[in-house]
């Protein structure tokens, strides 16, 4: 449960402020005060507030700062790394956009999001890009089949330009996750194909705007993909009988090669991070939305126990 008392309440700006920046810690990604107001869950608080709490913390020792950047611990290092993360983010987005194009003409693809760390504005240098990707109904294992096809025949299973790894269709709009993790992922996806479908997931997923009031829209960064004649035959081709066939049959077969490869799963946790639905398709074998929302609770935990209150 999270403070809901007036933003003025220096309890409430600082309890705010902890929780937003322990977030980010697991990520080692010190923010700025104006992200900070942008992550917080919580009414936004103005920049003077946010600044006086930060600086009352800082004095106990409990944040720090370096440059414009506060964390939870000495960010020198990690500012330095943010900066150069910021830099590679920034000369692979043209390959990005590139890419959202190449996705967006493939066969009942609707919409295309750029996800992961790259919707962040940063990227690692063993960092992949990733797309979260909206189908039509019905055909949302065909276009996925297609799309990895094209990965590992043209580029050779690399992922590091062209990771698909969630698609839900347009009628399944809504992510089923609600959590810090998942609400952070939604409200900083960027559009880059879908203008109307795109605007539709957003209202659909509400909730996380709700978790994060500070939090604009996304900004998209739409790419043009012309009259894309291919793309509509081969819909046109696989419209009837023959497109449900193959639909189910590319489910099966994915579900019972993930069953195999990654059996040391147990069915819970083959649920949360391998969805295989005919709308939602999720591919997170490392799970690593369980990792990183154990990492917050952690160090919600650590900082409950230095300030001897309660946070949540």
């Amino acid at each position: 449960m999270h403070f809901t008392a007036t933003s003025r309440d220096p309890l409430v700006a600082q309890g705010a402020i902890l929780r937003t920046l322990a977030y980010f810690d697991v990520f080692r990604h010190p923010l700025t005060v104006e992200e900070i107001q942008r992550f917080g869950d919580h009414t936004p608080i103005p920049a003077e507030d946010l600044l006086h709490a930060l600086r009352a913390l800082e004095q106990k020792g409990i944040v720090s700062r370096h440059k414009d950047h506060w964390s939870l611990m000495d960010c020198t290092t990690a500012v330095a790394q943010r900066e150069e993360a910021e830099t590679r983010a920034r000369q692979r987005m043209p390959k990005a956009l590139a890419m959202s194009r190449r996705i967006a003409r493939f066969p009942f693809v609707r919409a295309v999001f750029l996800s992961g760390s790259m919707s962040k504005g940063s990227l690692a240098p063993d960092g992949d890009i990733d797309y979260f990707i909206i189908t039509v109904p019905g055909r949302l294992w065909v276009a996925r089949t297609m799309l990895v096809l094209y990965k590992k025949l043209f580029l050779l299973n690399s992922h590091r330009d062209f990771c698909v790894n969630y698609f839900l269709d347009t009628e399944h709009l809504t992510v089923e996750d609600r959590n810090r993790f998942t609400a952070t992922e939604v409200v900083t996806l960027i559009p880059t194909y879908g203008n109307g479908t795109t605007e539709t997931f957003f209202e659909r997923n509400a909730w996380a705007f709700a978790m994060y009031p500070g939090m604009p829209r996304p900004r998209s960064r739409e790419v043009s993909v012309g009259t894309a004649r291919r793309k509509g035959a081969l819909e046109r081709a696989l419209g009837g009988d023959l497109g449900d066939f193959l639909d189910g049959w590319c489910m099966n077969i994915t579900w019972h090669y993930w069953k195999r490869k990654f059996d040391h799963l147990d069915a819970r946790t083959f649920e949360l991070a391998l969805r295989t639905r005919t709308y939602v398709s999720k591919h997170h074998p490392s799970n690593f939305q369980h990792k990183v929302l154990d990492g917050y609770q952690l160090r919600v935990a650590a900082l409950e126990r230095k300030l001897g209150t309660t946070l949540q």
